[in-house]
């Protein structure tokens, strides 16, 4: 048998940007993926698209307004081909264990400032948006929802606005229940994913991913 010769594909460069469930000790990982689901995605590229570069600048106890903050140096300075914005926990966990209250417009403010910036920039790239969740693992986190809730609706309606792609980790935990999984199977403090987690997240964001480059094909 004859071995045939392929062009190897561009590079293109994959960047996650988020808080810790992103992070996921990215910095003590000699390749810098963490060991979350950006490690399972880069693990995923590693076998399927070799030529592909992901980069993960999450920040644990980002809020959108951080990461706003940095959007620059951490996003529209590495050029990216493909962007994922996973954020949004924080912006509800610290208003109950820090004090530190973030309105939805507060929120919308924020997340709307990245999206305009991509939109003038990068108005090509790919925007995958990440609906965060909480699990009911105890009264506490239940009582979070209402607050998150909030937020899921300005991603999903900014999404919408904007014409980008979400990722819709809600649907997810739905699934998650019905095939047996606890709260706490899912993200055992209600906040931080389980491997299991993280495995479930890299599965829906490929399947996300796959829909987008079908319709670029």
């Amino acid at each position: 048998m004859t071995a045939t010769s392929h062009s190897p594909r561009a590079q293109r460069t994959l960047l996650f940007l988020g808080d810790s469930i992103t992070d996921c000790s990215r910095r003590e990982d000699p390749a810098g993926h963490g060991y979350g689901y950006v490690r399972l995605l880069a693990e995923h590229f590693a076998a399927h698209e070799p030529t592909a570069r992901v980069l993960n600048r999450g920040n644990s106890g980002d809020r959108a307004q951080e990461l706003a903050r940095r959007f620059g140096p951490d996003c529209l300075d590495l050029d990216p081909d493909v962007i994922t914005l996973y954020i949004g926990v924080n912006d509800t966990w610290h208003g109950f264990t820090r004090g530190e209250v973030v309105t939805a417009a507060d929120f919308e403010r924020d997340y709307r400032f990245m999206l305009d910036q991509l939109s003038a920039t990068r108005p090509a790239v790919p925007v995958l948006m990440v609906i965060p969740f909480i699990t009911d693992v105890d009264q506490e986190k239940a009582g979070y929802h209402a607050d998150l809730d909030e937020k899921v609706t300005v991603i999903r309606g900014l999404a919408h606005e904007f014409g980008h792609t979400l990722v819709d980790l809600e649907q997810v935990m739905e699934r998650a229940w019905a095939v047996g999984h606890s709260p706490a199977s899912i993200a055992e403090d209600g906040v931080h994913p389980t491997i299991a987690g993280h495995r479930l997240i890299a599965d829906e964001w490929l399947a996300e991913f796959a829909r987008i480059e079908d319709q670029r094909a």
